[in-house]
């Protein structure tokens, strides 16, 4: 098949299934983008291999059974996670993937667009650019292999991709390469965060949770506001939404932001809301998820009664008894807040990044802005600065400073404890930032990418680049007409609404009926799986020791078995299954608590048994003593 005939097979699949990546290859190559004695020679088997100067990028003698290797050292058998290919080449270790793991998708990460196009001109890739669950990666968007990450992530599925390396490409371009694989592992942590923030907090939400259950029965959810923003049901334009999230360059709006709040929505974080009542403005909407009590003190004593509060429900419970003109939930991160809501008013879900603006953008979302303008969104620390002037964090620090221990040293511990590095800012200079931050990042380049229609754009250039974030002015949205009048009506409408459905008496005596079954099932159901874990426990136990003293009979260990095979079932049926299994530690945790003795196949299931089913029963006893507070 000669060259064209290749290239029309090939580039027809791709404009059909991935129309974007054709309208890319057609276009002309950007400038530097072809490298430098690029060309195609064949290898002693007599297929085509890729040639950069006079570095073979494939075998010269067999790319495809050097390509087969490269994917069976690299694949890990079982794993359903993506496999990722850096450096597609000719596309032979993608095919050899493909072949040995038909099932698992593939994420194709290639610098130069232009190798791309030299594959589909010198080879027949129909099979593979058919198959299903592939994405390309491709150019300047090589920072976007997270996002694609993201599309293939299950809950209660590790995600950690298996790669192939093509090491003569990654060479080639060391410093790109080495940014993509920095953005996997960041993309990776989270797991090792989440998993951290749990074992720090996990008590400490199912406490707040507790205090905090009557709050999903009295305070409504932010599904009343959905859209709230938009045109189409007013009939009128859409608004604009200002998020004031609380890094360095929120200073800089402090001047304007009066002139702000007259054209756009105006939500902060709970950081940042001192800062825009200090200038005189109070905003729409703050929002406040984290369950601390230190965070909490963003809002302790700050009055700012025309402002709504949107909270979790897990928040440090003083939040939702603050000064604002009202309050409402968002969906619950948690089991126990699910649990209720599920059986009693489901609130309406938010994105949560692990940190506030996170989830303070992805309420702008619903609200149903077109545009959303963000002050403040650094994710880094422009001129060794942390927040903007006069944040609590600074003015505890000060307030808490001695002579051997100044505010200084708050400063330079909270630049270096995160693991700090240099990142590029959207301007193109260097920037500090570290690994938490950078994880936050990804979190908004993936929801840019989910939601190309919405428009971001930040009033400052300054912050670590983020990829779907554009870069404007304060100028360019005062240009904006002032809407605030029309902002004024939509939420007396909402109100209006709430105060004749949610609110009535009737919703109320519904809801209050509901909410009075649902913690009756959840202690019900605590505490049937508090007594099963215990006398599983127990049978495990008793089994194990009886099994070392050599005095367990066969007949015993049936019986044990069958036992524990049914609390297996009991607990697979429960209504309660996620709540007590809130706290339940990692079974890695578990793995990790093994007896060093030499044990046979059943002691090892017993005793592994035995720590099993006592930390369900202390997970389940937990909650039901914090409930029953």
């Amino acid at each position: 098949m000669e060259s064209r005939a290749f290239w029309e097979s090939n580039i027809a699949i791709i404009r059909e299934k991935y129309p974007g990546l054709a309208e890319t290859l057609e276009a002309g190559p950007e400038s530097g983008e072809t490298p430098a004695g690029f060309h195609i020679e064949n290898a002693s088997s007599g297929i085509p291999t890729l040639v950069i100067g006079s570095l073979h990028v494939h075998s010269p003698r067999d790319p495809v059974r050097e390509a087969s290797r490269l994917a069976e050292a690299a694949l890990t058998e079982g794993v359903r996670a993506p496999v990722i290919i850096l450096g597609f080449g000719l596309g032979y270790a993608a095919e050899a993937a493909a072949r040995i793991a038909p099932g698992r998708a593939l994420i194709i990460v290639e610098k130069h667009k232009e190798v791309l196009r030299a594959a589909l001109e010198t080879r027949d890739l129909g099979e593979l650019l058919s198959r299903n669950q592939i994405i390309f990666v491709l150019g300047k968007d090589g920072y976007g292999v997270s996002a694609a990450l993201a599309l293939f992530e299950k809950p209660g599925e590790k995600t950690a991709p298996d790669i192939i390396r093509n090491r003569a490409l990654m060479n080639l371009d060391e410093d790109w390469y080495t940014g993509v694989e920095a953005n996997i592992r960041t993309w990776l942590s989270k797991d090792d965060v989440n998993r951290a923030t749990l074992k720090r907090f996990g008590k400490r939400w199912v406490r707040n949770l507790s205090r905090n259950l009557s709050a999903i029965r009295d305070i409504p959810g932010i599904s009343h506001l959905a859209g709230m923003l938009g045109g189409g049901e007013t009939g009128g334009m859409d608004i604009p939404a200002f998020l004031a999230a609380a890094g360095p360059t929120l200073d800089k709006t402090g001047p304007f932001l009066s002139e702000i709040a007259e054209r756009c929505v105006v939500i902060a974080v709970d950081t940042s809301l001192r800062f825009l009542l200090s200038q005189g403005v109070e905003p729409d909407f703050v929002v406040s998820v984290d369950p601390q009590y230190w965070n909490f003190r963003h809002l302790d004593r700050v009055l700012s009664p025309n402002a709504y509060l949107v909270a979790e429900s897990a928040v440090y419970p003083p939040c939702l008894r603050q000064n604002f003109k009202g309050a409402f939930l968002c969906g619950s991160l948690f089991p126990l807040g699910r649990f209720i809501e599920d059986r009693l008013d489901p609130k309406g879900s938010l994105g949560a990044g692990g940190s506030v603006a996170t989830t303070a953008w992805d309420f702008a979302r619903v609200l149903g802005a077109s545009s959303i303008w963000i002050a403040g969104l650094d994710l880094s620390f422009p001129e060794l600065k942390t927040h903007f002037k006069g944040a609590l964090f600074e003015t505890r620090a000060h307030a808490e400073s001695t002579r051997f221990v100044p505010g200084e040293t708050w400063s330079v511990r909270a630049l270096r404890d995160g693991h700090p590095f240099n990142a590029k800012n959207s301007l193109g200079f260097p920037v500090l930032t570290d690994k938490r931050l950078s994880l936050y990042a990804a979190w908004f380049e993936n929801r840019f990418r989910l939601y190309p229609k919405l428009r971001n754009l930040s009033l400052s250039g300054e912050g670590i680049a983020i990829k779907g974030l554009e870069i404007s002015s304060v100028e360019d949205l005062l240009a904006l007409p002032p809407r605030r009048e029309e902002i004024k009506r939509r939420l007396e409408s909402v109100l209006a609404n709430l105060n004749n459905g949610f609110f009535s008496s009737e919703s109320e005596k519904v809801r209050s009926s509901h909410y009075e079954g649902a913690l009756k099932t959840l202690i019900e159901g605590l505490n049937s799986i508090s007594t099963l874990a215990k006398d599983a426990a127990n049978t495990a136990k008793t089994a194990f020791h009886r099994s070392r003293q050599g005095r367990l009979l066969p007949i015993d260990e049936e019986r044990a078995l069958k036992k524990l095979d049914d609390a297996n079932k009991s607990l697979s049926t429960s209504k309660v299954k996620e709540v007590a299994g809130f706290l339940f530690p990692e079974i890695d945790e578990l793995e990790a608590q093994r007896s060093p003795a030499a044990l046979t196949p059943i002691q090892n299931h017993l005793e592994f048994s035995s720590r099993f089913y006592n930390a369900l029963a202390e997970a389940a006893g937990y909650n039901l003593a914090i409930l029953n507070k």
